[in-house]
């Protein structure tokens, strides 16, 4: 029986072999090297998102607070003007041909302060009747008052000669306007305000409320002017 032969096989390994294997192993450690600190700094990355926004949201969150805080404030403190009504205005002689020698007007106005938090300073007040934009009466109405938050005040008087200036043409005017329904006025309250917050006072503001109304052939205020709101502005 033969032998089988044996044949060894004797596998040289070249420079360029062992460069290439070499080559690879530094190729994989590079991409490792590269994928791992790819990740890190991803990770990096998404912690530094989230924190930021995280801030933003924070502040964001204490803006949005601290503007509705201002606003609220804002409305709650903000001056309103006063708020005048004319409720009586008679003028009981205006049915007589000659009354003008007895004249006698008599009125009631309500001030009201509409603020919550803020009371108003009223210097002297003082009326003024007007027809046809001419004077016809002044006088002073008040003397300096404070007027506490959501408070009314009740204006009460009488004009009369030699307050009330009307002559015999100025007479035979308001017949006339008698004769086609009504006698229209203006009042105009005047009087220098200013506002206080807690400790603090505002500066000082001319205010007028101008009342528009109409006395019928009664010598009454017309129904239609009772409990109008006179406007109120400032000069």
């Amino acid at each position: 029986m033969m032998a089988t032969p044996h044949h060894q096989i004797h596998i040289q390994t070249t420079p360029n072999d062992h460069l290439n294997r070499s080559g690879l192993t530094d190729d994989r450690q590079v991409r490792q090297h590269r994928n791992t600190k790819y990740n890190t700094h991803q990770v990096q990355d998404s912690l530094a998102t989230r924190v930021t926004k995280l801030i933003c949201a924070v502040f964001l969150s204490i803006f949005f607070t601290v503007g509705l805080v201002t606003f609220i404030l804002w409305l709650s403190l903000r001056p309103h003007r006063p708020r005048f009504h004319i409720h009586e205005f008679t003028f009981p002689s205006l049915t007589e041909p000659n009354g003008f020698s007895t004249a006698q007007i008599t009125f009631n106005l309500t001030a009201r302060n509409p603020n919550l938090e803020i009371g108003i300073y009223y210097d002297t007040v003082n009326l003024t009747l007007y027809y046809r934009d001419q004077t016809i009466a002044q006088t002073p109405l008040l003397f300096p008052f404070y007027q506490s938050p959501k408070n009314t005040a009740i204006i009460y008087g009488t004009l009369s000669r030699p307050t009330l200036k009307i002559d015999k043409a100025r007479w035979m005017q308001f017949l006339a306007a008698r004769k086609q329904g009504a006698v229209a006025f203006r009042v105009d309250v005047v009087s220098s305000i200013r506002f206080k917050v807690s400790t603090w006072d505002s500066r000082r503001h001319k205010m007028h409320a101008n009342c528009e109304i109409r006395v019928g052939s009664n010598g009454m205020l017309v129904a239609a002017d009772k409990g109008k709101k006179c406007p109120v502005y400032f000069s």
